[in-house]
């Protein structure tokens, strides 16, 4: 008998701490809402629970929820939908098509949507309300499922994808606590999508960090695919180090999503960046333990497993940026022309309020028809220039005959406010449509870049460096700080040379031009490709030319030694030169400085190989003006020195006594030594 009480109260205590659990769970669900007030995932909640005493629990934790974080508006259809899943679930207990995995999840979208699609047809403006209303449909429907596992009564179980997303939907529910202008609810999902990344490796990440962007950006409403980029390629990247230590997964984590926010203009950039910063933090101060003793593994063990997993990340890099491709491509496809909405509607609108209703209707809109038009027509300009009418704005006989001009002007004066807003709006959705469309094609052609570099074999001197560089750098007249940058270094295989050049001069000039050659260092050191490099670094300065209106040229050249093989990359800059012996070859571009051309806008390229005894010569133009440089062709044709330091200093001196200074100078040369030469 004793043994009984003990089991019975075992049992009962097991229920109650069930019903508990989604109680307090549809409750917290609740606080993570969508555009449009509604919180699908407490509705999702409430469907896994199922009949009986878990789904009245989940009920009541709904109503809990909503008398806590809901309108009164948004609690009545939300808790409509609520008592219709529970009632659903009774009527299909012990009904055989209930086990169907799918139905559930149907089900309770059905039912939301039928709910919620009346209160949006009954609404003042059901357009608008459409999309958020579909967008919370599928979200019901998607917590359904991946909840049923965790909540199905007598069916629990720890899946890891159910256990991920109850996380997620849990932390949104704290994306609206601030502190410090940071969302804590971000920063932790930043921590577990980098810890799930880690864990289970870079296709896991990578869709766990679109799922959880795509659900951020909903529910901020940021108009944007900003957190989908940046979490899909911060997850995508970290997952690939899951192997390595948790330092370097979180480098590479912070990393990707510095890359992918780069060419991005948008208010949440930099709190973006800093939430995944604070969340890399938080994912280094784990305790090892949570970990299961992960540990870097010998590479003895590993070297036919990294080469698998390289394959399948290049395939799954190559489909990912032919799928942004894609849409890139749709966007502009299925784009409507654009069409500016005619002025005339503002007053068919105020003439259907006012003069539907007057004894002089058939007079104005009928015999006198011609001169109506007429006198509005002539009204118009005036209106759209002032931003409202006035009755001097109209002809006199028209304004001397309307014996309503008062409410006629009042009607004018609200639809005219109407349209210039409707117009502002149109514009607006145009510029980001244009801007998303950018962000794809940039992001595609980054991946792009990294596929095609995986794996590649990298050719490595084993001796000293087969080529040599000089350079020469002088400032404007008058002026302390010089306007041009130059940079040069060796990836693993090239090397690379370049020129910036500031706009204007002095110190403002001397900082963009210092912070475009920073830049694409970091962007070739990190192995993407020069040209998607210069795309993308366009891209970001001509957001970045709006606020400052700066623009820069940029001239690049890499070279990989061993085989001669380069390349010229102009963004507006001045003419480069190849001396060999005598001979002077003249390379110039056509394409406008980073700054002026909107994304995507490709440099000019000039791919060549060059033989030992070359000179590369990269010159700003200040140096020599390119419709009269041809004192400069000569002197390099005649020229037979082999130290490219002392050619730049030749080259700046004979400007200096040509040009005077009147512009920034900016001296870089390449020499690839004769064989045999001793290298220096």
């Amino acid at each position: 008998m004793q043994h009984t009480q003990i089991t019975l109260g075992r049992e009962q205590t097991v229920r109650l701490l069930a019903w508990g659990i989604r109680f307090f769970l549809a409750a917290a669900l609740t606080a993570s809402q969508t555009p449009g007030g509604y919180a699908p995932f407490a509705l999702g909640c409430v469907a896994a629970a199922g009949p009986g005493g878990e789904g009245i629990a989940a009920l009541v934790g709904t109503g809990v929820g909503a008398a806590l974080f809901l309108e009164f508006t948004d609690a009545l259809p939300f808790l409509a939908v609520a008592v219709l899943l529970v009632a659903t679930a009774t009527a299909f207990r012990g009904v055989r098509l209930a086990d169907r995995p799918w139905l559930l999840p149907v089900a309770s979208a059905g039912l939301f949507l039928a709910v919620a699609g009346i209160y949006v047809i009954q609404s003042l403006s059901p357009m608008e309300h459409i999309a958020p209303c579909a967008a919370a449909t599928v979200l019901v429907g998607a917590s359904t499922w991946f909840y049923r596992p965790l909540l199905a009564a007598g069916k629990e179980r720890l899946d890891p994808d159910s256990l991920l997303f109850l996380a997620a939907s849990l932390l949104l529910a704290l994306e609206n606590l601030i502190v410090m202008e940071l969302s804590v609810g971000r920063i932790l999902l930043c921590l577990l999508l980098l810890f799930t990344s880690y864990q289970r490796g870079a296709i896991v990440g990578a869709a766990a960090g679109l799922g959880v962007g795509l659900a951020v950006d909903f529910c901020t409403g940021s108009g944007t695919v900003l957190f989908s980029a940046a979490y899909g390629v911060a997850g995508l990247a970290a997952g690939s180090r899951s192997g390595c230590r948790r330092g370097t997964a979180a480098g590479i984590f912070l990393a990707a999503t510095l890359v992918t926010l780069l060419p991005a203009a948008h208010s949440l950039t930099e709190p973006l960046l800093l939430e995944a910063a604070f969340g890399a933090g938080l994912f280094l101060l784990l305790p090892g333990r949570i970990f299961g003793g992960k540990r870097v593994l010998k590479k003895a063990d590993t070297a036919e497993a990294t080469g698998s997993a390289m394959d399948k990340l290049k395939e799954q890099l190559t489909r990912t940026a032919a799928a942004l491709r894609d849409l890139y491509d749709s966007m502009g496809r299925g784009a409507p022309p654009s069409t500016d909405e005619n002025p005339a509607i503002v007053f068919d609108r105020a003439a259907e309020k006012v003069c539907r209703s007057c004894a002089l209707c058939e007079l104005c809109w009928q015999r006198e028809y011609t001169g109506t038009f007429n006198a509005l027509n002539d009204a118009t300009p005036y209106l759209l220039e002032r931003g409202r009418a006035m009755a001097k704005d109209f002809p006199g006989y028209f304004a001397d005959r309307c014996i309503h001009l008062t409410d006629f002007l009042t009607a004018v004066n609200g639809e005219l406010s109407a349209f210039l807003l409707r117009q502002q709006y149109r514009r607006q959705l145009e510029e980001t449509r244009r801007s998303a469309r950018g962000q794809y094609a940039q992001l595609s052609e980054l991946l792009t870049a990294t596929a095609a570099g995986l794996g590649k074999s990298i050719p490595v001197s084993g001796g000293e460096p087969t080529c040599r560089v000089g350079a020469a750098l002088r400032p404007k007249s008058g002026e302390k700080a010089c306007g041009d940058t130059l940079v040069s270094f060796r990836t693993e295989g090239l090397w690379c040379l370049m020129l910036a050049d500031g706009m204007g001069s002095g110190e403002a000039a001397r900082k963009e031009s210092a912070l475009v050659c920073r830049l694409m260092r970091q962007f070739l050191e990190a192995g993407i490709e020069p040209e998607a490099a210069l795309k993308t670094l366009n891209s970001a300065m001509t957001l970045r030319g709006a606020d400052t209106g700066s623009f820069t040229t940029i001239d690049l050249l890499t070279c990989c030694p061993e085989t001669g093989e380069a390349a010229l990359y102009k963004f507006g800059a001045a003419p480069s030169y190849l001396k060999k012996g005598g001979t002077v070859r003249r390379i110039t571009g056509g394409t406008l400085p980073a700054g002026l051309r909107g994304a995507p806008a490709a440099p000019d390229v000039t791919r060549l190989t060059l033989e030992r005894g070359t000179f590369a010569v990269m010159i700003s133009d200040g140096v020599a003006d390119p419709g009269r440089d041809d004192w400069l062709q000569d002197l390099l044709a005649g020229w037979d020195g082999e130290d490219p330091q002392e050619l730049a200093g030749v080259i700046l001196s004979e400007s200096i006594r040509r040009e005077g200074l009147q512009d920034d100078c900016g001296i870089q040369v390449l020499y690839l030594p004769k064989e045999g030469v001793k290298k220096t």
